[in-house]
């Protein structure tokens, strides 16, 4: 062999694994190995949705789209009537200033539009959801958003949303923005914390001092607020001030000493509000006198669509309304089990199932939510799926034990997701005086209010996860020890 000549190595046999002993050389491409598993989620949710769901042809948008052109035509905003219906425009103000745009097209067009933002929106929250979960397994993350997708689509709280043309994952995707900046910022502390305790050179400060007066600063600190978090609570501000159902979540950052957002969406809901008012003085004083307590303009309580609490208690009295004291009791107590659970997840260091919690709790307590309010149910799934793969990946020891472990929080996902695709309330659908809630039985009483149940169960026994989101240090308490201020922070040993 000459000087400069490369010599030869025999090619591996067939078979045999490369250099370095891997074998990925020989198999073929993730995207090419998960497509037929992507294919089977869409399969399954272009069955599920014809089989378990309804003929959808955009309602709600429909009488969105109408209210909107009869306002943009110098009508008064809550005295529009669908045609052939008894139902008007019930959002506030704020929400009606969001829709206004809709008057300037067709309403199919506004239906597939909001489809389309709609599902991309849903798609963000399940990459919030998945991506980390998704890098702790080692799944690759397109494959993983491409199953979860239609797997979600063909729930019923989805599927209801984009048919009916709701809002509803609008909203989902805005308090699940705040839920990545409060990650941000526990990032953001985390870093500090480090910083602080390390010594900087003398040439290090310099070239730091350097950079923050550089030609990019203004780019630079845009980049530095947006990736602080210090804006967390303006996705929950907003969506308060188009529906007051999250309304909860600030209630919830109050109780859980989390300030910061609380007071940024306290900020954004009251400025929202107040700029609706500048702009539509005469819409915004009938809705906060008038509108807002007419909890009928949207429906009878018992209506089966209706998984309330309220709903629940109506159909068990087989009236159209809600024993009052009785239903300002038992909401009373759900709402504290409720946010006292969230707010223990907090602590222990699962912001995500804090956010849950306080989101099936609203969807409980409310008078009316129709059963496309029950988004929240998809990170309870994802929860309990969590949880399952946890305990299994800590598990060991000899025997059934490893194999076993975590099947109890499996279970539970699975047949939460069951039920949320099944929904077996459509089979028993009763509407008074035409017929009784108890013209089916038993059977048909659990069936007709099975999502009610399956989330006030939810409420009170899903579990969180020590330690997997945790909560920014930033809103934890200081102790002092010798003299140095050290930030607790943390999930709390058990």
């Amino acid at each position: 062999m000459t000087v400069g000549q490369v010599p030869r190595t025999a090619a591996p046999a067939a078979g045999t694994p490369a250099a370095g002993g891997d074998e990925r050389g020989s198999r073929p491409p993730w995207w090419r190995r998960s497509s037929w598993v992507v294919a089977a989620a869409i399969g399954f949710a272009a069955v599920a949705i014809p089989m378990f769901g309804r003929r959808y042809v955009f309602f709600d948008m429909r009488i969105y789209h109408g209210a909107m052109e009869w306002w943009a035509g110098g009508g008064t905003l809550y005295e529009f009537i669908a045609p052939n219906t008894t139902l008007g425009f019930t959002y506030p103000p704020f929400g009606a200033l969001v829709m206004l745009p809709m008057a300037t097209m067709p309403a199919v067009v506004a239906g597939w539009l909001n489809t389309v933002v709609s599902v991309v929106a849903l798609a963000l929250v399940l990459a919030v959801l998945l991506l980390p979960i998704a890098d702790r397994c080692g799944w690759p993350r397109w494959p993983t958003l491409g199953v979860a997708l239609p797997l979600a689509i063909a729930m019923e709280p989805t599927r209801e949303t984009l048919g009916f043309g709701q809002v509803n994952l609008l909203l989902f995707g805005l308090v699940v923005a705040d839920l990545v900046g409060l990650r941000w910022a526990a990032r953001r502390e985390a870093a500090r914390t480090t910083d602080r305790s390390r010594r900087w050179s003398r040439p290090e400060l310099l070239a730091a001092a350097a950079g923050s007066v550089s030609a990019g600063w203004a780019r630079d600190a845009l980049r530095r607020l947006w990736h602080s978090g210090a804006w967390a609570g303006v996705g929950i501000g907003l969506a308060t001030a188009v529906k007051l159902t999250p309304g909860l979540f600030i209630l919830y950052l109050l109780v859980s000493r989390q300030r910061r957002p609380a007071l940024v969406a306290i900020a954004t809901a009251i400025g929202a509000s107040l700029a609706t008012w500048v702009l539509a003085p005469r819409e915004s004083t009938t809705y906060f006198t008038s509108v807002l307590w007419q909890t009928d303009r949207v429906g009878a309580a018992d209506f089966t669509p209706n998984q309330s609490l309220a709903g629940l208690l109506a159909r068990l009295y087989d009236s159209t309304e809600t024993p009052g004291l009785l239903w300002l009791s038992f909401a009373a107590l759900c709402c504290a089990l409720g946010l006292s659970r969230a707010v223990a997840a907090h602590k222990d260091g699962d912001e995500l199932a804090a956010f849950t919690l306080v989101g099936l709790t609203a969807t409980v307590i409310s008078p009316i939510s129709w059963t496309h309010h029950l988004v929240f149910v998809i990170p309870a799934v994802v929860i309990l799926g969590d949880a399952a793969l946890r305990r299994h990946a800590a598990s060991s020891g000899p025997g059934l034990a490893p194999t076993l472990a975590g099947l109890r929080h499996g279970t539970a996902a699975v047949a939460v997701y069951a039920l949320f695709v099944v929904s077996p309330l459509w089979w028993v659908y009763h509407r008074l005086p035409e017929g009784s809630h108890y013209d089916s039985g038993l059977p048909g009483m659990l069936a007709e209010n099975s999502l009610a149940l399956g989330v006030i169960l939810l409420v009170a026994l899903m579990p969180w996860r020590p330690g997997a989101e945790p909560a920014p240090a930033l809103f934890t308490p200081i102790r002092r020890d010798h003299g140095l201020r050290h930030r607790v922070a943390g999930p709390r040993r058990p």
